[in-house]
C-alpha cells in the first residue's frame, strides 16, 4: 500500500513532487516513476532548526518490506532522524542481512514474498538472535498479534502507519533493549557484524554470543585491536603466546578455531595473506 501522501501525485506520474513529512519538520523531493518506486530522496535544508535530528540519535536499522515505496519512505525518514539504516525485500535477504550488518533493531513485515516476518523472527530467536523486531502488519487480528509475539516479536505497528509512530517505537525499543547509545562503550570492539568485550570476556557474532577459549579471545582481540593491518604470524604468536615460531602451524590452527566458532561472519571477517599472515577486515 502507498501511503496517503503518495497517493495524491499517482494520477501525474512521473512527476518530481514535495512531500511534508511532518516528523522530519522539513519538506523533501523525491522521484516517483510510473511503477510507483523511487529514487533515493534527498533531504532539502531544514526549515528550522528544529528540524535538525539530534547528534545523540544512534542506531543499526534493518528495514525488511517488499513495497518499494514503504521501504524506500522509511528508509529516507529514520536516516534523516540520524540513524543507520540498510534495507531488505524478502525473508531470506533479511536473515543474510542480519548476519553481515548486525542490526540493533528489524522492522520487519509480516507479508513478505517468501519467508514471512513471524518465520524470519522466529528463525532469528531459533539461532539466539535477541534482535527487538518491530513488527509491520496489515493484520489487526488479536489472534495475529498474539502470534507474532508468541514468535519472539517485541511490538507492531498497524499500516497504514504515522512516522511520528514508527519514530516513538523504535527510540522506546532501541531504550530498552539498550541499543542506540549516543556514545560508543570504549570497552567494546566492533569488525562487521563481530563485537568483543574487553571486560565482560565476551563475544558476539550477529547477535549470538560465542564462547571462545581463552587463546581464542586474545587471538581475535589482537585483530579486532588491529583492523585493516596485515600481521605476521610471528607477530600473533609474540602478542598471544609470547613467544615466537614461524615455522609453527599453531596461528593457523587457531585462525580456524575462530574462523568455525564465528561462524558465516568469521569467513569473511579474517582474510589470509598468503605467505605472510592474517588481516581483519574492517569493512
Amino acid at each position: 500500500m502507498i501511503p496517503n501522501d503518495f497517493e495524491t501525485a499517482l494520477p501525474y506520474l512521473p512527476v518530481r513532487v514535495t512531500i511534508r513529512l511532518p516528523i522530519l519538520e522539513t519538506s523533501i523531493e523525491v522521484t516517483v516513476t510510473k511503477e510507483q518506486d523511487m529514487t533515493t530522496p534527498v533531504p532539502a535544508a531544514p526549515s528550522s532548526p528544529s528540524a535538525v535530528p539530534s547528534a545523540g540519535t544512534t542506531g543499526r536499522l534493518l528495514v525488511v518490506d517488499d513495497e518499494e515505496g514503504i521501504r524506500s519512505m522509511l528508509t529516507m525518514a529514520l536516516e534523516f532522524l540520524g540513524y543507520r539504516v540498510t534495507s531488505a525485500s524478502t525473508g531470506r535477504q533479511a536473515l543474510q542481512a542480519v548476519t553481515r550488518y548486525d542490526p540493533e533493531l528489524i522492522l520487519l513485515d509480516v507479508n513478505l514474498p517468501d519467508l514471512s516476518g513471524f518465520e524470519v523472527c522466529r528463525t532469528l530467536r531459533d539461532r539466539g538472535n535477541a534482535v527487538p523486531v518491530l513488527f509491520l502488519t496489515g493484520l489487526g487480528g488479536v489472534d495475529d498479534r498474539v502470534r507474532g509475539l508468541d514468535m519472539g516479536g517485541d511490538d507492531f505497528v498497524s499500516k497504514p502507519f504515522e512516522l511520528k509512530e514508527i519514530a516513538a517505537r523504535v527510540r522506546a525499543l532501541l531504550r530498552r533493549s539498550g541499543g542506540g547509545h549516543p556514545a560508543p562503550d570504549r570497552n567494546r570492539l566492533r569488525a562487521g557484524a563481530v563485537q568483543l568485550d574487553t571486560d565482560a570476556h565476551q563475544v558476539w557474532a550477529a547477535g549470538r554470543p560465542v564462547d571462545l577459549t581463552t587463546t581464542e579471545f586474545a587471538l581475535l582481540r589482537y585483530l579486532m585491536e588491529n583492523p585493516g593491518r596485515v600481521l605476521s604470524r610471528g607477530q600473533i604468536q609474540e602478542r598471544v603466546w609470547n613467544h615466537r615460531d614461524e615455522g609453527s602451524g599453531v596461528v593457523d590452527t587457531y585462525i580456524y578455531y575462530v574462523r568455525r566458532k564465528l561462524g558465516e561472519p568469521g569467513q569473511s571477517l579474517i582474510r589470509t595473506v598468503r605467505g605472510v599472515g592474517y588481516q581483519l577486515c574492517a569493512n
